[in-house]
């Protein structure tokens, strides 16, 4: 996507989750996260040295593990909480809040390139069941 790439990757994240939920937990989902996240180091690198650009916007699969993270890891499963979950986890990855940034701009390479999305994954979570508490106390 030629504008907002990192949002239409995340997006594009949304319908491949649903899918895999049908046959999946949520819990196995999140498990799952795991060696996509070792395997997104390993290609957003490769892509990174083939482009010769750090973070080229053209690599949203750090955006696409870091969703699927944050929906299977979200209060509850649902639309409503999908919605939350994804809206706050642009917001995170866009903004980059402390330490997300200095992480971005010090850590080159495929490790860097997951490493903030998924801090900003982290952020949303904890935003997500700090207000799941706040409204079922």
């Amino acid at each position: 996507s030629p504008k907002a790439p990192g949002t239409a990757g995340s997006l594009a994240a949304v319908p491949l989750y649903w899918l895999m939920f049908q046959v999946l937990p949520a819990p196995l989902i999140m498990l799952f996260c795991l060696p996509l996240f070792a395997v997104g180091v390993w290609l957003c690198d490769r892509t990174t040295r083939a482009l010769g650009v750090q973070d080229h916007p053209a690599i949203v699969w750090d955006e696409m593990v870091a969703v699927w993270l944050v929906l299977a890891a979200c209060p509850q499963q649902g639309w409503l909480w999908w919605t939350v979950g994804v809206a706050l986890f642009r917001l995170f990855d866009i903004w980059k809040p402390a330490p997300i940034r200095q992480l971005d701009e010090q850590l080159p390479g495929g490790l860097g390139i997951m490493l903030d999305d998924l801090l900003a994954a982290l952020y949303t979570l904890l935003v997500c069941h700090v207000l799941a508490w706040l409204l079922n106390p």
